[in-house]
């Protein structure tokens, strides 16, 4: 299994033994949206609905923190998963949360999973057929493992301002980024991690959702002044678009790239650490 698949490739296997869809549709406090009543009323037909804004490790002092091994085996039980089952994720959201649970996946051990290209909007759009209720795939079982997947914390990151070893790339919007628009977390400044480049998410995407090709993506971390022979670090405002840009790094081959989890939530939330603004 490809690690993007398209609708047409879901659709003909849809319902094969050891296939799970998985939903990880999760919005942001002011989008106003409610992504376990949206998935009642409509999703992919025997979608497991994955709760990813709660798929967190609460007891981390880290905003928003990736789920602990332990944490992440209980949630795929709780869903139906087994170790050997193919998983594809999808989504609904703004901010393409797929990606997000792709790499929670990966990072503990789930080597079979792909993400949908253009998600459930596409799948919608297409008029494919779509169920209601809550689905369910019965008590699972996975034992706490671990994968590919390179997480930063804040300390990485302060260390990193003074080696420059790894570039680092911010998926947030250019105003929150150059610091003409605030934040959407009150109280919090506007910029960005001093030295680092802006490729808002969007830029790794057409217009329906769907991942641009090979030369598209080269061209939109090109045109980001990212250098895809050295190591990137991504950073967004959470953690959740900066692993959208992974994944397109990841379907051009490149590896050596890093999650900063914190984030600009941990980042501009600590009065000591540097800030800056304006254009990268």
């Amino acid at each position: 299994m490809d690690d993007l698949v398209s609708t047409e490739w879901l659709a003909e296997r849809l319902g094969e033994p050891g296939l799970v869809v998985v939903d990880a549709s999760a919005h942001l406090p002011d989008a106003g949206r409610d992504a376990r009543a949206e998935f009642e009323a409509a999703h992919v037909p025997g979608a497991r609905f994955l709760d990813l804004d709660t798929l967190k490790n609460f007891d981390s002092p880290v905003p928003a923190a990736l789920p602990s091994a332990q944490q992440f085996a209980s949630r795929m039980a709780e869903i139906g998963l087994t170790e050997s089952d193919r998983v594809v994720i999808y989504d609904d959201s703004g901010v393409k949360t797929s990606a997000r649970a792709w790499f929670i996946f990966r990072m503990h051990g789930r080597r079979e999973v792909a993400i949908l290209d253009g998600g459930l909007g596409k799948w919608r759009a297409e008029g494919r057929p779509r169920e209601n209720g809550s689905s369910r795939g019965g008590q699972g079982v996975v034992t706490p493992a671990s994968g590919p997947g390179t997480v930063r914390s804040k300390a990485d990151m302060l260390a990193n301002l003074e080696s420059g070893a790894e570039q680092v790339l911010d998926a947030r919007g250019a105003g929150r980024f150059t610091g003409a628009e605030p934040e959407i977390r009150p109280g919090m400044p506007s910029g960005h991690i001093p030295g680092s480049r802006n490729l808002p998410f969007g830029g790794v995407l057409n217009a329906d959702g769907t991942f641009k090709d090979e030369a598209g993506l080269h061209q939109a971390f090109a045109d980001a002044g990212v250098d895809l022979y050295r190591p990137v670090v991504t950073t967004c405002g959470s953690g959740v678009t900066a692993a959208v840009l992974l994944f397109a790094m990841h379907l051009l081959g490149k590896e050596d790239v890093a999650l900063y989890d914190g984030s600009w939530s941990e980042w501009g939330a600590d009065p000591a650490t540097p800030k800056a603004t304006g254009p990268a």
